[in-house]
């Protein structure tokens, strides 16, 4: 009886003998499963209803639907090419196509612990979220066409590169299994734990560029600046705030210690910043708004997200407070001084919020947290570093954005019609509406909507 029941106890652990041979971790699978899932929550619903709040009623599905328009596409294209570019070896500026269209990805592959199929969904749902940032700066005035055009060549052509540099094996900022590699220019490798490079000052900049390019938004029969509703905003910013600790705890892709503290720091670095901001808000307009508040929680969690694994609790509270005082400066007057139309602030909470927190990394890296020492220790050099990333990022992806945009604009247009952008994008674009309006639409308009066009005379006759 005793040998049987050996036997019987061997046979059912087998399975699990088996699985710990080929190296998976189910803890750190599982969190990465559950991780993933929190980033893409973080784009569908939390940044699609964050945008939603803020922008005019007459644009709020455009501005949902771009952010679902994203999400699929990148859902598709990303397998097929992108994760390839950034994520296998190539060269110090590009991945290979090795893995085209996840060719030799099985199940049984492999990436540290975890299966490589959730390590590729959970680099996905970065680069939807890259994408889907970047058009708040032109939520109000982009052709929805245009937009499903832009996402795949911007992920294939920006996004890739730049995660290779970063992240991708013998990339050249980040030095990924690169023995003896010094870093770019000899100043060592740098930083960036969960996409202040890759994601934030990637989107920043592309939106600001995309903004400049197609022009400052028109006076409209509702004014742009006021939020239509700031309960999705508020809804939106939870569900952001939640998604980002899979964002920066999942960028571990463990979940042990380094997890943990990444989760910590995010969440003290958000909220001084809200804190900071609200305190320079009062000082400045004299009231404390809830879209401010909002914006100075995102200033927070983008600032620390390239710094999240390498900071202590001291660290994050110096960054967040950095990011809510000066993302609260380039939002409420630099935009104003530069005259740009960023119309969801994306330039002005994303890429300065990514500047700062990329730079201030290089101060602040603790070595006992993620064993990158910082200028407070010791280390004079990673602060230039951290600035020739940013830079570098900025002049790439600026250029390759405005080159795209440009040649998006000759064969496709880029900006709606005017009269589309006064009377709202939502009926052009997909023939609904959750407006209503109390005034005759004019026929001009109309010629826009030629497949609803019954149900929009109908819903332009009613009143409010």
């Amino acid at each position: 009886m005793p040998k049987f029941f050996s036997i019987f106890i061997f046979l059912l652990l087998l399975p699990h003998a088996a699985l710990a041979q080929d190296g998976v971790d189910s803890g750190d699978t599982a969190w990465l499963l559950v991780a993933s899932l929190l980033v893409l929550m973080m784009t569908v619903p939390g940044l699609a209803l964050f945008y939603g709040g803020l922008v005019k009623r007459d644009n709020v599905l455009t501005t949902l639907m771009q952010a679902v328009g994203v999400a699929v596409v990148v859902s598709v294209v990303w397998p097929m090419i992108g994760y390839s570019l950034a994520f296998t070896e190539g060269n110090s500026f590009i991945g290979g196509l090795d893995k085209v269209m996840l060719n030799g990805v099985t199940s049984y592959s492999l990436t540290g612990t975890i299966p490589e199929s959730v390590f590729i969904v959970f680099q996905m749902t970065f680069a939807i979220i890259t994408i889907a940032l970047l058009f708040g700066a032109v939520a109000d005035r982009i052709k929805f066409t245009s937009v499903l055009i832009f996402t795949p060549l911007w992920l294939i052509l920006v996004y890739a590169p730049i995660a290779h540099w970063v992240w991708g094996p013998g990339g050249f900022i980040g030095g990924i299994d690169r023995e003896g590699y010094e870093g770019f220019l000899g100043m060592g490798e740098a930083l960036d734990f969960a996409g202040g490079t890759v994601v934030h000052i990637n989107s920043g900049i592309a939106g600001l560029v995309a903004a400049i390019v197609i022009g400052r938004g028109l006076k409209t029969r509702r004014d742009p600046s006021t939020p239509n509703n700031l309960i999705l905003s508020v809804i939106g910013t939870g569900l952001l705030w939640v998604g980002w600790f899979g964002f920066n705890a999942g960028s571990a892709l463990s979940a042990g210690t380094s997890a943990g503290m990444a989760m910590l720091v995010t969440n003290s670095a958000a909220g001084i910043a809200a804190i900071v901001w609200m305190m320079f808000e009062r000082f400045d307009k004299g009231k404390i708004s809830v879209q401010g508040s909002l914006s100075g929680i995102v200033a927070g969690l983008v600032a620390i997200t390239p710094a999240a694994g390498f900071v202590d609790f001291t660290g994050s509270l110096f960054i967040g407070a950095a990011a809510g005082a000066i993302c609260y400066l380039a939002v409420g007057h630099l935009k104003n001084l530069l005259k740009y139309d960023d119309a969801l602030d994306v330039f002005g909470l994303h890429g300065i919020g990514g500047i700062v927190g990329a730079v201030l990394v290089g101060v602040f890296a603790n070595p006992d947290i993620g064993g990158a020492a910082g200028a407070l220790y010791g280390n004079d050099t990673r602060v230039f570093a951290q600035i020739l990333s940013v830079v570098v990022t900025i002049v790439y992806s600026g250029t390759v954005t405005l080159l795209l945009l440009l040649v998006i604009k000759t064969f496709f247009g880029l900006r709606v019609d005017p009269r589309v952008e006064y009377w709202g994008l939502d009926l052009a674009h997909h023939g609904e509406t959750i407006a209503e309006y109390n005034e005759q639409l004019p026929k001009e308009y109309l010629k826009e909507v030629k497949p609803n066009k019954k149900a929009v005379k109908k819903r332009a006759k009613k009143k409010i």
